[in-house]
Parts: C-alpha cells; sequence; structure tokens
C-alpha cells in the first residue's frame, strides 16, 4: 500500500524554504552508511553553537534518541520515533510543553530533526499484519545519519579552536611574566633605560585586553607583547656583553678582573658618600627627641611640591592620591621593587612614600636614589631615621630661600611658608624650622 510522505507542519506552523533545504539534506544519506547515534550526538553536542542549538533543545533531541531500540542507524531505513508530548517531558527531566514545543521548533530549524506530521496532528505509527511499520508520524532522525560526517567536522574545528585559545592564553600569561620579571631585573641591576616609559608600553598593551577576550585579539595582542619582550631581551643582553666581553670568547680564556671600576657607574646598594654626608646631621640625628605626632598632608605637600606633578590633575587631596603619585615617581627615580618593598616594611606605606617624595624633591643633588633609600631604610630598622627632620630640612630650606628673595625683592611674610596660600606654621613649628642647624 503506497502512502504520502509529509513535507510540511501541521497546524498554524509555517513551511519555510529552511525547512524544504533540511529535508533535502535528510534524504542525502548513502544506503550503506552506519553510524553511532551517541558519537554523532557528543559532536552535536560539541558543535552547538555552530549549529544553532540551545542545551535545552539538545536535552530533548537526547530524548528522541532513547526511543530509538537500536545504537546504530542505518541510511536505508526510516528512522521516525513518535512520542507523545508527556513521554519526551517524562524523558526530558520535567520540561514544561511549552518550553518543550519551543525547543523543538529550535532542532527543526537547526536541521536536527524532520517533522512528519499526521492528518490530525498526533504522533503515531501504522503496522501492518505481519506487525512491520508501514507509516509513522512523528520525528525524522534521518539527519544523524545524513550529516554525520558535517557535525564530525564541525565539531573538530571546535576542539581546534579550543585548543588554539588555551595556547594563546599560555602564550599571553608567559609573556606577561617574562616582561615584568625582565623589567624589574633592568632596574635592580641598574641597566641603563627609560624603565617607566617601558612599564608604560607594557600597561597600554595589556589595557587592551577586556574581561572576556576572543582568540584573534589575545592573537594580536600577543604579538605586540612579543614585539617589547624582544626589545626588553636584546637590550639586558647587550647590556650583559658590555659587563662581560670575554663572554662570547674562548671558554679557556683568562677572565680579566678590573679593579678600578668606573667611578661613575653606582648601584643602588652602593651610596654616594656626598649623598651620605649630607643627611646625617638635619635628617638622622636626635631621632628621640622627635614629636610622636603624625605629619600633616598639607606640611608634606609643602615641602615637597614637585610630586604635585605626577598626581593626577596635579592636585592631592587625600594620602590615597599622595601613595598613588609616589608609586608613579619610584620607576622614574630608579628604584628597584625590592628596594621599595623593604622602604613600606621596615618604615612603614605612608612615611616610606613621604620619603620618596623628599627624594624626589632633591632628586638633582641625589646621584642613586635606590641607595639612599636602601641606607635610610637600614637605619629605619635601627630606629635612627624619622620622616620629621628629612621634611623639616626641606622646609627650613625653603624658609631660608623666602628669606633671601624677600630681603631682594621687598618684605614678605615668614609666616607663610609653601606655594599653598592656606597653609601657616604654627608658632612651635617656626620655632623649629628658624633653629640654627648644628654643625
Amino acid at each position: 500500500m503506497q502512502t504520502h510522505i509529509t513535507t510540511t507542519p501541521f497546524g498554524r506552523r509555517p513551511m519555510t524554504l529552511g525547512q524544504i533545504s533540511n529535508q533535502m539534506a535528510a534524504r542525502t544519506a548513502k544506503p550503506e552508511a552506519i553510524v553511532h547515534k551517541w558519537q554523532v550526538f557528543q559532536n552535536i553536542r560539541e558543535a552547538r553553537e555552530l549549529l544553532g542549538a540551545t542545551d535545552r533543545s539538545l536535552t530533548i533531541l537526547n530524548a528522541l534518541l532513547t526511543f530509538h531500540p537500536e545504537t546504530a542507524l542505518t541510511g536505508d531505513a526510516e528512522i521516525v520515533v513518535w512520542p507523545s508530548n508527556v513521554q519526551l517531558m517524562a524523558r526530558a527531566n520535567g520540561m514544561p510543553a511549552t518550553t518543550l514545543r519551543r525547543h523543538i521548533a529550535v532542532l527543526v530549524d537547526c536541521g536536527l530533526v524532520v517533522r512528519r506530521d499526521s492528518p490530525n496532528g498526533k504522533r503515531f505509527a501504522r503496522k501492518g499484519r505481519s506487525g512491520e511499520i508501514e507509516q509513522a508520524y512523528g520525528f525524522d532522525l534521518s539527519p544523524i545519519v545524513a550529516r554525520a560526517e558535517e557535525f564530525k567536522d564541525l565539531a573538530e574545528a571546535v576542539r581546534a579552536e579550543k585548543k588554539a585559545f588555551c595556547v594563546a592564553k599560555e602564550r599571553l600569561t608567559l609573556l606577561r611574566r617574562d616582561i615584568v620579571k625582565l623589567i624589574e631585573a633592568g632596574i635592580e641591576e641598574g641597566v641603563p633605560g627609560n624603565w617607566g616609559r617601558v612599564q608604560q608600553n607594557y600597561q597600554t598593551i595589556i589595557g587592551r585586553l577586556p574581561r572576556s577576550a576572543p582568540r584573534q585579539l589575545l592573537d594580536d595582542v600577543c604579538m605586540d607583547l612579543h614585539a617589547l619582550y624582544a626589545d626588553i631581551r636584546a637590550e639586558l643582553e647587550t647590556f650583559t656583553k658590555s659587563q662581560n666581553p670575554d663572554a662570547n670568547e674562548s671558554h679557556s680564556g683568562r677572565h680579566i678582573q678590573n679593579s678600578n671600576p668606573d667611578p661613575n657607574f653606582e648601584s643602588e646598594y652602593s651610596l654616594p658618600k656626598q649623598v651620605e654626608a649630607s643627611c646625617t646631621v638635619e635628617e638622622t640625628d636626635n631621632v628621640r627627641s622627635l614629636p610622636k605626632r603624625e605629619l600633616p598632608l598639607g606640611i608634606v605637600l609643602d615641602a615637597c611640591p614637585n610630586l604635585l606633578e605626577l598626581a593626577r590633575g596635579g592636585e592631592i587631596r587625600h594620602w590615597r592620591d599622595f601613595l598613588a603619585a609616589a608609586e608613579i615617581a619610584r620607576p622614574l627615580l630608579g628604584i628597584s621593587p625590592s628596594a621599595w618593598r623593604e622602604a613600606r616594611e621596615a618604615m612603614g606605606e605612608q612615611h616610606a612614600a613621604i620619603t620618596l617624595a623628599a627624594i624626589y624633591q632633591r632628586a638633582d643633588q641625589i646621584n642613586s636614589a635606590g641607595g639612599y633609600l636602601r641606607s635610610l631604610t637600614d637605619r629605619a630598622r635601627d630606629g635612627k631615621f624619622s620622616t620629621w627632620p628629612m621634611v623639616m630640612a626641606l622646609l627650613r630650606a625653603k624658609l631660608d630661600a623666602q628669606r633671601t628673595a624677600g630681603n631682594a625683592g621687598g618684605p614678605r611674610s615668614e609666616r607663610s611658608v609653601g606655594t599653598a596660600p592656606s597653609l601657616r606654621v604654627s608658632e612651635a613649628l617656626l620655632k623649629n624650622l628658624q633653629r640654627p642647624k648644628s654643625r
């Protein structure tokens, strides 16, 4: 008995050219084709984003496959299942009926199943006298066989893309680690160079990365980071070769040690004697008699106004802004991260920032800021250093300069110190500033 195989959906559901295309693809299954339905389903699950399927629609497809008793699907047989909505909802973990119908439509639009609707829209099968199925109305699973190779290729493409993404993330992590450590090595080893600018370039490149970046953007950022890494590495290798010229010659060559190194080269571990002598009297002596209260931010800024040029907007309102400006000044002074970390541990974060601001204020008088900071850190550990005399010395020098300018250009108030018009020095502090320096 000849039966008509329906190709249009029941009821108000429209027919589309996409459904016709999917039905044409389902008829391309070769008769000798044999596939493992769960292997194909695994490929579909991995390539679901490329196919346009959702996780809920694949839950329904999984349930539909369970209604077919055979694991192996062939291209020479009708593969139609006809479960009711109640049976489908039970095997789809209790999915609501409205959600079920919506995601069945997704499966049809993706071409994963083909509708075989009966005249009244019910799903059933008509059997012959011998028990074989003559006509079935429900869901045709023949696309699983016809498109098995396509699903496999899509799954392999997705796996390859995931692998490439993981490789790009690993490369990004390694480049970031190498660049940061090489910059720290350059600063700590005293390699000449504008390391502050290098750090800014690094932050600019990293700032292009959003929270979730696609692989193409990762590849572009990695390319720029690799170029920056190559420049830093070349600079460090060039400096290393200049320090050890015999390294590239024969291993048996005699090493010549220079007993009279260049006096102009100074490591931060070797503090110039001139700087030590200039800070011993007014900055480190008589620490026990210093005031026990904290330094006001206004007095510190009046003593170290140069730090304002590094602040955002040229203004410092809170200690938080002051600490941020000190972090910017550190690489500009050539102070290594280790020296800065030790200073903060010995003095505290706020006093270490005040010390760095004072060093930045006198940068033209200090040849090795890193060595100077390490010397003050050692004295702070021994309880022989305080920021009070350092700030007072800067204010006293500023007051002396204002006196000289006042005598040359007319009367000037000695009670106003600095550029801030609202800052007034108390009587006790003014008396301390006017005290003659000890010799």
